[in-house]
């Protein structure tokens, strides 16, 4: 049972990391990129390529997808998503959708069809055993380093969003641009590196998900879905709501599916329909916030 619960940790973790820049981008820039998933996948066959073809060490890689999806994103966001901000929502949702469709269809073609695994250096592989009987916990080592790696990130992001200069002018900006740019702000610049940085942390996310699930050119579409849950049930005014909302989700789809197999993904789902019954809002939403 403690296993179960540890890896259901680790694997919210994950779903967290995977979707935070979606929860930036929707929530404090107000822009619905279904694309985002696209990025995660970038980092993830970025990774496998960079192990496996060029020998680089697993760390180094990690670094590596964080960054140059980072700056793919940043690139996007200054030629394809920009004039997309001041549109309704319907247009966005088409446009990253579209995005979506057409980095499957260029990975299908470049790089073909088939899952693509990693190979984890032997300091993150195996598994240590801790307690008996049903106390028993047993910690796969990558688990465990996800967990720590992932809750670093996670202060990282609540330190840089709520006490710094660029997260006071990036809620400036978006509470009111005009406004933001009349006070000296340069709104796009805030908006480039958010942008940037959410989609660093896809990649980022893509690049440690590859050994838990396996990366292929349909990785976008799969996750999709819990990308949207993870941002729905936990809100977008936070960085709290969706860590919560990926720890719960994490927690019940691999308990889900160690119980009832058959069953797992429905009850995903409805605890996320229950969720949304209880708190259409979002399990937190920010004071003073719409």
């Amino acid at each position: 049972m403690i296993t179960i619960l540890f890896d259901g940790v680790a694997y919210g973790m994950l779903l967290f990391v995977l979707a935070v820049g979606l929860a930036v981008t929707l929530g404090l820039m107000n822009f619905i990129n279904l694309a985002h998933g696209a990025f995660a996948m970038a980092g993830g066959y970025l990774t496998v390529y960079l192990m496996q073809r060029a020998g680089v060490p697993f760390g180094v890689c990690l670094l590596l997808a964080f960054v140059l999806v980072g700056v793919l994103g940043a690139l996007l966001e200054v030629t394809l998503y920009r004039p997309m901000y001041a549109k309704p929502p319907l247009d966005q949702v088409l446009f990253s959708i579209g995005l979506v469709f057409m980095a499957v269809a260029a990975v299908d073609y470049f790089l073909g069809t088939s899952q693509q695994n990693l190979q984890l250096p032997g300091w993150l592989s195996g598994r240590t055993v801790v307690g008996h009987g049903p106390l028993q916990l047993g910690m796969g080592h990558y688990r465990l380093f996800i967990i720590v790696l992932c809750g670093l990130l996670t202060l990282a992001l609540q330190l840089i969003l709520g006490r710094t200069r660029f997260g006071s002018r990036l809620r400036a900006a978006v509470d009111d641009p005009r406004v933001a740019s009349g006070l000296g702000i340069n709104v796009n610049v805030i908006f480039l590196l958010t942008f940037a940085a959410g989609s660093g942390l896809a990649g980022l996310g893509g690049a440690l998900a590859t050994e838990i699930v396996g990366i292929d050119p349909t990785f976008p579409l799969r996750y999709m879905v819990y990308f949207l849950i993870v941002v729905a049930v936990g809100g977008t005014a936070s960085i709290t709501g969706p860590l919560a909302a990926a720890l719960l989700l994490g927690i019940a789809d691999v308990a889900g599916k160690y119980f009832i197999p058959t069953l797992g993904a429905f009850i995903v789902y409805l605890l996320m329909i229950l969720i949304l019954l209880w708190r259409p809002e979002g399990l937190f939403v920010r004071k003073g916030g719409g």
